[in-house]
């Protein structure tokens, strides 16, 4: 049976919550670098996050992340 995120391509934008080995949550918002059935690579911004289908909660595809206002002088 495929899982939700097999069907993301990589490039997408996407958000996806996963279990912490020593116990809670986290989450994953960046492109997607490589999906298949073993998990997903996601590249945040804090560095690149490899996530086990085993530890994945949900996910999904998010909207690309809005345009950074200029500094005010």
């Amino acid at each position: 049976m495929a899982s939700g995120w097999e069907s993301w391509s990589p490039g997408t934008r996407v958000v996806v919550r996963y279990r912490l080995a020593a116990g809670g949550f986290s989450d994953a918002l960046g492109d997607l670098l490589e999906v298949g059935a073993d998990g997903v690579v996601v590249a945040t911004k804090r560095g690149t996050v490899r996530v086990a289908a085993t530890d994945i909660v949900a996910g999904k595809p998010v909207p690309p992340a809005p345009a950074r206002r200029p500094r005010e002088r």
